[in-house]
């Protein structure tokens, strides 16, 4: 179903965000994540630059490589567009989350190694959900560290409620039918 007709307006500002994931020949896994960000008339930063409508503010790439166990094992990042010449720095700390794994507590190890100012904003937002881009790339055989623990994403959204129909489905032996179920 389409959104509502919106009341009318003016566009001001886009910002577009494109993962992909890869399999490596070496049996490790590329995942990608790009962001741009563009204005719809011009924009100026006194003393930084002046952008004409559509031209990048923000072009950034990120590149992490990860192992089965969504341990990463490399990071490249591309700067290409910024909108202050210091901006560039960020990318030297982004190789802290070698050794850091996509999974539970991905986002404190964002915060713990880039936070604040020992990193950029937009290059940690990009990362944020480049653990959902790896889950969606890898086989789910292939990061199941522990058959015996239900996978990570069961219990994280109304679909995989694990008292529900998918998870009763797909992974019967984590269900946990609702208290309230007669005969179960």
């Amino acid at each position: 179903m389409p959104l509502p007709q919106p009341a009318p307006r003016t566009a001001q500002h886009t910002r577009t965000t494109v993962y992909r994931g890869y399999r490596r020949e070496d049996g490790l896994w590329d995942i990608e994540g790009e962001l741009r960000d563009t204005k719809d008339q011009v924009f100026e930063i006194p003393g930084d630059g002046v952008w004409q409508p559509g031209e990048p503010i923000h072009g950034m790439s990120i590149r992490v490589t990860i192992d089965d166990a969504l341990v990463v094992r490399d990071i490249a990042v591309s700067m290409d567009d910024v909108p202050h010449r210091e901006c560039p720095q960020a990318q030297a700390p982004m190789h802290r989350m070698v050794g850091s794994t996509m999974g539970p507590g991905w986002r404190r190890a964002i915060e713990q190694h880039l936070g604040g100012i020992q990193g950029c904003a937009h290059l940690r937002e990009l990362l944020y959900n480049m653990a959902t881009a790896a889950y969606q790339t890898l086989p789910e055989d292939a990061s199941a560290s522990d058959p015996t623990k239900p996978p990570h994403h069961l219990g994280r959204c109304l679909a995989w409620d694990l008292a529900g129909p998918v998870v009763a489905r797909h992974h019967p032996m984590f269900f946990k039918p609702p208290a309230n179920a007669k005969g179960s």
